[in-house]
């Protein structure tokens, strides 16, 4: 037996980016665990991934391509299936201009290697293509218009800090690097607060947990702006650096702080606390991500935003207020031109496909993603697809997506991966390289949309010699998409190789990213249009009233589970969890039914003393063919600017099963 400890980076759709170390015995993968010269990832893994060995080598890996054949998914060669796929592609561009093609492409890689997918299908088409972002595009909106830029102070510029606003985070499920950090923090003397709906695991960490009314968040900062400006807490000079400044102070006070904290159902001395934490300078605000997905949600992170402007903790050490580092930011991707003829928002993918016109969405392609268990709406987006003509997922697993594709080309894995990657929870760049061969008949995504630019090309041989004669041919599309892995990974690393950060180097470990800032916006300087901070001043909409729905559904991530994906074997029902005194009078264990106005689901019934009487809480994503996929529940709406999904203005209630 031969045994081997091998080095790459996750892809997964996490904030950490974390070095992994494999150990792999005679080419099979048995074990997982974290890098310890990452300076993140400090040798330890999430459950997530630690238990990733079992995913890898499940026997339900795709391993040859499906096309479906009188209603049901066949493996077929990969000469059929790219022949099959190629003529369709031809056929309805030709009939209805590339317009009438979607490419999907989500998170379940954020290897920057699928940008050269993108590309494909930019030569291809230009074809319509998604916009907007379901997780972060409120907080990414937010964060752009109020600085100019979205990126964060550096990783450990939090020991600066004496005080620490978590502000919708859980870090002990969704940012488990950070974790340490913040216990190192305390150690040296920092205060954490803790501002959620639910109670979590982070709350252990917390010197104070402040349980916020859902959907609350904007009324609780500004019941703190209004504190801070009753009792002197405002710095100086924020006038002059803030754009909007007199708007804003006039928002907080049209009400007392006591008003603004019973619409937000905290105590006047939960907004005292947190004014305090804030005028105790530096106070490091760390946004969450969650409380973005709200039909508020850009107005939430605009609030926090503010907050840390008009209390003086923006340009200095151990201050800020993070929401992402910008982890696309270093890498050469200028070749994307991003010129699509049509555009569909992510959080209503399943209503645009079926509503557009002028020319419909005949084909759709999805790259890294499971639209019907990740977005809302799940059966419309089911429906969307299963009314196409053409839908092609490339993916490693038959999904609730896969199985209602005309054609699944099978793809590498995590640990099969050859790519690279940048952190939105550090500033840490890696490149994951794989570290066992792929199954005979498997291609990575750039490999599968290289033999699909080869076989267009071949098929449009005659057509091409004609444009050419005529003088209005093009490049073949296969030599814009050619070249391997390591090839098109040098060419997205041209800026950062000249400032000394190489292939070479960050194959051996991660590595910082060179252009990121320790601090942001010292000497209080945004690229902004007027150079100053732009402060939220108008109030945000309000979710309608669902009467006969008195729960708020919370989808998180779990230990467990992300999205679609489980660490071990999924439940066959799904746990939801609430106050006893929310529970509809249903005991502990009992079998019943989550209803929203749009779907409902069979769930085990699990009760917590700890939470929000208004509140029941499930794992994220799940499984729509079995029943347990929460986002079946969620209407499709959209957040109050940046195109993300508001999963969180969802209301339900328990009934009999």
């Amino acid at each position: 037996m031969t045994t081997e400890t091998l080095r790459t980076v996750c892809n997964r759709d996490c904030p950490d980016a974390c070095g992994l170390i494999a150990t792999v015995e005679d080419g099979r993968l048995v074990a997982l665990g974290g890098d310890p010269e990452h300076p993140v990832t400090k040798g330890f893994l999430c459950q997530r991934t630690s238990q990733y060995p079992a995913t890898q080598n499940s026997p339900d890996r795709l391993t040859a391509p499906l096309l479906r054949k009188n209603g049901r998914l066949e493996p077929v060669s990969w000469e059929e299936a790219l022949g099959f796929v190629a003529e369709r592609l031809l056929a309805i561009r030709k009939e209805s201009g590339p317009a009438a093609i979607l490419h999907y492409r989500s998170g379940g890689s954020l290897g920057l290697l699928k940008s050269v997918v993108d590309y494909f299908w930019e030569q291809f088409g230009p074809v319509t293509v998604k916009s907007g972002d379901i997780c972060s595009g409120a907080g990414d909106a937010a964060q752009e218009t109020d600085f100019g830029d979205e990126e964060s102070h550096d990783f450990f510029d939090l020991l600066n800090a004496k005080n620490i606003l978590l502000w919708g985070k859980n870090p002990a499920i969704s940012n488990v690097h950070l974790m340490p950090l913040l216990q190192q923090a305390k150690r040296q003397g920092a205060r954490v607060l803790l501002v959620d709906p639910i109670h979590h695991k982070a709350a252990k960490l917390a010197d104070r947990a402040i349980l916020v009314r859902p959907g609350g968040d904007f009324d609780l900062a500004m019941g703190v702006a209004a504190r801070l400006f009753e009792t002197g807490g405002v710095d100086p000079d924020a006038a002059a650096f803030c754009q909007d400044f007199p708007a804003f102070r006039s928002l907080a006070a049209s009400r007392s702080a006591a008003d603004w904290a019973r619409a937000a159902d905290v105590g006047l001395e939960d907004v005292d606390a947190i004014a305090d934490a804030l005028r105790e300078r530096p106070c490091s605000i760390q946004v969450g991500w969650g409380m973005g997905r709200r039909m508020n949600g850009s107005a939430i992170v605009r609030a926090l935003d503010a907050l840390g402007a008009v209390s003086g903790n923006l340009g200095i050490p151990g201050g800020g207020v993070s929401f992402y580092y910008k982890r696309r930011g270093p890498f050469d991707t200028s070749f994307l031109k991003k010129n699509p003829p049509r555009t569909i928002p992510e959080p209503l993918l399943g209503a645009g496909i079926l509503a557009a016109e002028a020319p419909p969405i005949r084909a759709v392609w999805i790259t890294a993603g499971n639209p019907v268990s990740m977005l809302p709406d799940s059966a419309t987006v089911a429906r969307a697809l299963e009314t196409r003509e053409l839908v092609v997922v490339v993916d490693s697993f038959l999904t609730d997506t896969a199985r209602r594709a005309t054609v699944v080309f099978p793809t590498t894995t995590l640990v099969e991966d050859d790519d690279l990657l940048g952190a939105y929870g550090n500033h840490f760049l890696g490149a994951s390289v794989p570290i066992v061969r792929p199954p005979a008949g498997v291609k990575s995504d750039l490999e599968v949309i290289q033999a699909l630019a080869e076989e267009i090309d071949a098929r449009r041989g005659k057509e091409r010699e004609e444009e050419l004669s005529a003088g209005r041919g093009e490049e073949r599309i296969s030599e814009k998409v050619r070249g391997t892995a390591r090839e098109w990974k040098k060419r997205l690393l041209s800026r950062v190789e000249a400032a000394g950060v190489t292939l070479e180097m960050l194959e051996r470990k991660s590595v910082r990213n060179p252009f990121a800032e320790k601090v942001l916006f010292e000497g209080h300087t945004f690229p902004t249009p007027s150079g100053k901070m732009n402060l939220v001043h108008t109030l945000p909409p309000v979710p309608p009233e669902e009467p006969g729905f008195p729960l708020w559904l919370f989808s998180n991530s779990t230990e467990k589970s992300q999205s679609s994906q489980w660490a071990a074997a999924e439940p066959d029902m799904l746990t939801a969890t609430c106050h006893p005194a929310a529970a509809n009078g249903f005991r502990e264990g009992d079998v019943v039914r989550l209803e929203s106005a749009i779907g409902s689901i069979r769930v085990t019934l699990k009760h917590d003393p700890a939470q929000r009487t208004d509140v029941v809480i499930v794992p994220k994503g799940g499984n729509y063919d079995r029943g347990n996929c929460a986002n079946a529940l969620i209407r499709a709406r959209l957040t109050d600017a940046g195109e993300g999904a508001a999963y969180l203005d969802c209301r339900v209630r328990l009934v009999p099963a």
